[in-house]
């Protein structure tokens, strides 16, 4: 009698586990399920801004975070160039998404530089791009800017926006002289009094009083030319018209990593520094502070939004100051299908 049992017993057991097994393999293209979640993932590559800084510390938030994952994302994240650099390797598809100064994006395609990208989010509703002078120095106001030497990185935005910038804050731009180096040696020419300012972008001021020892005083070229974009992300004409869906589970992703490393910015510059030592925690830290105020989307808008008009009069401005002919429309740098909505 107790082998008869224990013979039922072993026989409901082994039924029950080929239920449970066929129950598990059944369908195997569930999201719910370790291989359907491995399945739905997507691989993808993305570029920084430039190297690894606090204005692109957002990304590695999302990755630390889950965001990237729950979005079904396995994101490869690397250090980008520079707006032109990324844009050629968006172009080469060695990138599948890239962060990048918006307006310098825009100035490369009405140039016909680079046309195959669409903007997607904006990370900055204003450009970073500013002048920086000593304090204690000559300069203390745009007119100030008459006939002074200033330092800029070769072939920047910042130094191609000048133009448009000195028009609107009535410098005479052909009054200034300027000299150029690589990003990294910028803020030397000011601390070796080279230069008697900078043309570069806000952000960089903890650093650029550190190498001179002195304070600064930032006029940034927003307060002349409020419609331009700083920093955004952008994708591949490809996937943007080819899988939206991406383009929007990406977007969404980084930008809830850009809500979290806004307001948590120590713990976002230490989880920089954590992936990338040469990083330094403190300077990257100050940075997200810094560019936190340009970050605020306008009333009603959510983070990261893009607007047509605005981008359009943005677009006015650059052909305004001869940086490329007319004829770029909002619609060729900018896929609104994509940007994050009210």
């Amino acid at each position: 009698m107790g082998r008869a049992k224990m013979f039922l017993r072993l026989s409901a057991l082994a039924t029950a586990i080929v239920l449970t097994a066929a129950c598990q393999t059944g369908d195997d293209s569930g999201a719910g399920g370790p291989t359907g979640s491995a399945a739905a993932t997507r691989h993808l590559t993305y570029l920084t801004a430039f190297g690894a800084a606090g204005r692109d510390a957002f990304a590695w938030v999302a990755q630390e975070k889950g965001y990237f994952r729950d979005a079904g994302l396995d994101v490869d994240i690397k250090l980008g160039a520079a707006t032109g650099e990324n844009l050629k390797a968006l172009a080469a598809g060695q990138a599948d998404f890239a962060s990048l100064d918006l307006i310098g994006a825009f100035i490369l395609a009405g140039k016909g530089t680079y046309k195959d990208f669409r903007a997607i989010s904006a990370t900055h509703q204003q450009s970073l791009v500013s002048i920086i002078a000593p304090a204690a120095g000559p300069v203390k106001k745009p007119a100030d800017l008459a006939g002074k030497t200033l330092g800029a990185a070769t072939g920047s935005v910042n130094q191609l926006l000048f133009p448009a910038y000195a028009a609107k804050a009535g410098v005479p731009a052909a009054s200034v002289k300027w000299v150029n180096t690589t990003p990294q040696q910028v803020p030397a020419l000011l601390a070796a009094g080279r230069v008697d300012a900078l043309s570069t972008f806000l952000i960089g001021r903890p650093g650029i009083e550190k190498a001179a020892g002195k304070p600064m005083t930032v006029l940034p070229y927003s307060d002349a030319l409020p419609d331009l974009y700083g920093n955004g992300i952008v994708t591949s004409t490809k996937i943007a018209t080819g899988e939206p869906d991406l383009a929007k589970r990406f977007q969404q992703a980084a930008l809830k990593g850009l809500e979290y490393t806004i307001a948590h910015p120590a713990e976002a510059a230490a989880l920089l520094h954590q992936r990338n030592p040469a990083s330094a925690a403190a300077a990257a830290e100050a940075e997200i502070t810094l560019m936190t105020p340009y970050t605020a989307a306008p009333a009603g808008q959510p983070l990261g939004s893009l607007d047509r008009d605005r981008v359009t009069r943005a677009i006015a401005v650059l052909t305004g100051a001869s940086l490329f002919p007319a004829g770029l429309t909002a619609d060729q740098v900018v896929d609104f299908n994509l940007t994050p909505k009210p």
